[in-house]
């Protein structure tokens, strides 16, 4: 906690600007270029909610609109095992099933590059799993996956590098074999 790493997200998506030096994400200054940058990339944040009363299907409908060649939100609602859950309420969702939907989310505009804050915090080992194998099957759909975690065993089985930061330092970059 505290070692930089959600600010340093939001540097990259554009939200937060740099105290110093350049950042540039797939050829694009996020800063200047947020909105060009925002189609190509998802997010899963660290701490996100929507209304309460407001069905999965129905944010994901609302989120695609947002997008020129969204995915189909009912694809992406069997694809995270949602499918029966369409018509539920966010706030009737599980804490499993509400990160799935954020990740659903996430992916609604085909991203070149997704982040995941923290994706497998609070989730059962069980639920762990399924998120793992979820980062694989996106990665394995071409997209690069920068993916934050407290987790080193998390690190070690998703990630071809990584990066430890120590109060907004990198204090470590290679592959999780060599650290």
């Amino acid at each position: 906690n505290g070692a930089g790493k959600t600010t340093t997200i939001e540097m990259i998506e554009g939200l937060r600007r740099a105290d110093r030096g350049q950042v540039r994400v797939l050829g694009l200054d996020p800063e200047r270029e947020r909105e060009r940058l925002a189609l190509q990339m998802g997010a899963q944040l660290q701490q996100a909610s929507l209304p309460p009363r407001l069905r999965a299907s129905e944010a994901l409908e609302l989120f695609a609109s947002f997008y020129p060649n969204p995915e189909s939100p009912t694809s992406l609602l069997e694809r995270l095992g949602l499918a029966e859950h369409a018509r539920t309420p966010v706030s009737k969702l599980s804490g499993g099933q509400r990160q799935r939907l954020f990740i659903a989310l996430a992916l609604l505009n085909r991203p070149r590059l997704v982040f995941f804050d923290e994706l497998t915090t609070g989730l059962d080992p069980q639920a762990r799993r399924a998120m793992w194998e979820l980062v694989r099957q996106i990665r394995a759909g071409g997209a690069t996956v920068f993916l934050t975690t407290h987790f080193m065993e998390e690190a070690e089985r998703l990630c071809d590098r990584v990066m430890i930061l120590d109060h907004g330092r990198c204090v470590a970059l290679d592959t999780p074999e060599a650290l």
